[in-house]
């Protein structure tokens, strides 16, 4: 009989046999092809450019709405994302959709639709506006479309030599693409659950926006078939050196999109707009009337006088605090070397098969270059030499801004245009719109530039393909550039429809304002308004140093040079209605913070593009006779 079969003892392997995980690459680009970058997943397909595209432009009409209200161009990258994972998440319990909506299709979706929706910004519709109320100038709207579509498409390819450096390499923080990033990957973490995050925050972004449009149409829509319409504002109940509080411009407006506004700015600068509103038209204003320096009350009047030391806040702000950036700006200057020499890449470039190829940065210049070049010659009188000058110095302006927007999450719109006109007024003098347009040329640029790099950011951070999210944002440019140009032109018809209480644009009345001071020179105003100016640029200065040098304690009592300055130059009712949203979002913060995260955001963005869009079609029914003016 044979033995039993006895099991021998399994020896392990000696630890050094095993072998051990691949070091990570020290390269961060590496690292982040290696353990981030989705390979072959879903991103610029059509489904997402399309709807980029109409939600952008849709976005784009509310923006326009609200920036010839406020003043303000608000974030659309956010609403629009949301309004997407709501559509494509209904469309697939319908069977309507066979494939998920991916994270990375609505981050591209994104770029698409904030290409789209800041059209408004970047000087666009301040210096248009603006040249429409100094010269009546307007270019026609094929002119204009080509115009800002080419601006924004070279801020785009400005943002391709330092995207590497800024957000792979340096990893600048981005602040709004990061938050952009978490968003997306909270939505689509969430969007098994029965509910989510994602599909509750659209059914807000929904109520609200209902809300918005019906107190729209029964406030603005006038016929016979109305049953009735809500008042356009509410009556104070006092006076104020012996005329109507609303005389004044301060009412309490039955207006949300104010309210809205205020509610996604810091409550910082809502109570910097009331106090900047208390003191324009309970203090000054009066002042003024007395002394004859204003002919009548009105807010035209009124403005006609306060532009001066608001514009002067604003632009002696916007310099200082430009100017404690020197950091970042001379890191942007020391960077630009690189540009002009031959860099040694190796061909195995790994990054070489999802980045942009250094090369389209001088082939989009040297395309778009010219065209704007001709167009400064051709629409506003801009002699070719100065329009050479204007495009490299803009480029430049535009890797300024995208490092300064990198790591402060502030775009210096309003510094860069202001050092335009400056030039621009020394080199050209007298020539208007050379010197608003100008300045536009750089703050297009700019804020286009510094927009993709927001966006690149989110994808870097979800793994996404920086290359398709450069296309995705050429899309939205022309997307956006089709819709804004007849948009003003139904809404501004002529000049006389700018800087009143309907269409206030503060932003223009102050580009207006800088223009003729650079163009003709702070010794042709009036003493009162030259002294007025000199002072707010000191007040400037002043608040914009104790921002950054006071106690970090005491800057929430600072007030905000930009909420200070832009209540120089609105309606006493827009700073009311601004303040109480801002209120309201603090008190919300304050009191219940989950409740606020999940319904500041997506209730403001409703209740804006409610009535920005009804208001817009309204308009338009009024143009077609089918309502009444």
């Amino acid at each position: 009989m044979s033995a039993p079969y006895i099991q021998p003892p399994v020896v392990p392997e000696p630890l050094h046999a095993i072998p051990a995980p691949a070091p990570l690459p020290d390269d961060p680009e590496l690292r982040w092809l290696a353990t981030v970058y989705r390979r072959g997943e879903r991103q610029l397909t059509v489904r997402a450019v399309v709807t980029g595209m109409l939600l952008g432009g849709v976005m784009c009409l509310s923006n326009l709405y609200v920036v010839l209200k406020t003043g303000w161009s608000l974030g659309v990258t956010l609403t629009a994302c949301i309004l997407a994972f709501a559509i494509f998440r209904g469309m697939k319990a319908t069977g309507l959709a066979k494939k998920d909506f991916t994270v990375l299709e609505n981050n591209a979706m994104g770029s698409v639709a904030s290409a789209a929706g800041f059209m408004t910004g970047g000087g666009n519709m301040a210096a248009l506006p603006a040249l429409l109320m100094l010269t009546a100038v307007r270019p026609s709207g094929f002119s204009l479309f080509i115009w800002f579509a080419v601006i924004a498409a070279l801020g785009v390819f400005a943002a391709i030599p330092v995207k590497r450096q800024l957000i792979n390499r340096e990893q600048l923080p981005f602040p709004t693409g990061t938050a952009t990033a978490e968003t997306l990957r909270s939505l689509h973490e969430a969007s098994h659950s029965k509910e989510g995050a994602g599909g509750e925050k659209a059914k807000f972004l929904g109520i609200a926006a209902a809300v918005g449009a019906a107190l729209t149409w029964f406030r603005d829509a006038k016929g016979a078939f109305m049953p009735f319409n809500i008042p356009a504002s509410i009556p104070l109940p006092f006076q104020i050196a012996g005329r109507a509080a609303k005389d004044w411009t301060l009412t309490l407006k039955c207006e949300l999109v104010p309210f809205a506004a205020g509610a996604l700015m810091s409550f910082r600068t809502g109570w910097s707009l009331l106090l900047g509103g208390i003191l324009t038209y309970v203090f000054l204003a009066p002042s003024l009337l007395a002394n004859g320096q204003i002919p009548e009350v009105s807010y035209k009047a009124i403005v006609g006088w306060t532009l001066w030391p608001g514009a002067a806040v604003l632009v002696a702000s916007g310099l200082t605090g430009f100017a404690f950036d020197w950091k970042s700006i001379a890191r942007s200057f020391s960077g630009l070397s690189a540009l002009f020499r031959k860099k040694k890449e190796s061909v195995d470039d790994p990054m070489a098969e999802v980045e942009c190829p250094d090369a389209w940065f001088p082939l989009g210049f040297a395309v778009l270059g010219p065209i704007v070049v001709v167009l400064m010659w051709w629409l506003f009188a801009i002699p070719v030499w100065a329009g050479v000058i204007a495009v490299p110095l803009a480029v430049v302006m535009g890797f300024v801004a995208a490092r300064v927007t990198g790591e402060t999450d502030v775009t210096p719109t309003k510094a860069l245009g202001p050092v335009t006109q400056l030039v621009y007024g020394v080199a050209t003098p007298g020539n208007l719109a050379g010197n608003l347009m100008s300045a536009n040329v750089t703050g297009g640029i700019g804020l286009h530039a510094a927009d993709l790099l927001t966006d690149l950011k989110s994808g870097f951070l979800l793994g996404a393909n920086p290359r398709q999210q450069f296309y995705a944002q050429l899309f939205g440019v022309l997307a956006g550039a089709a819709v804004v140009v007849p948009a003003f032109s139904l809404l501004v018809p002529d000049a006389s429809a700018l800087g009143g209480e309907d269409w206030p644009a503060p932003s223009a009345v102050v580009w207006a304002g800088v223009s003729q001071a650079f163009s003709d020179g702070l010794g042709a105003l009036p003493p009162s308004a030259r002294n007025a100016a000199i002072a707010g640029a000191l007040l400037g200065i002043a608040l914009a140093l104790a921002e950054r040098l006071a106690p970090k304690r005491l800057r929430a009592w600072i007030p905000s040079p930009s909420g200070l300055g832009i209540a120089l130059v609105m309606p006493g009712s827009n700073a009311i209605a601004m303040f109480l949203g801002s209120a309201v979002a603090e008190l919300t913060r304050r009191l219940n913070p989950k409740l606020a995260e999940r319904t500041i955001v997506p209730v403001s963005s409703g209740f804006i593009a409610g009535e920005s869009l009804m208001g817009i079609a309204v308009a338009l029914l009024v143009v077609l006779g089918i309502l009444a003016g």
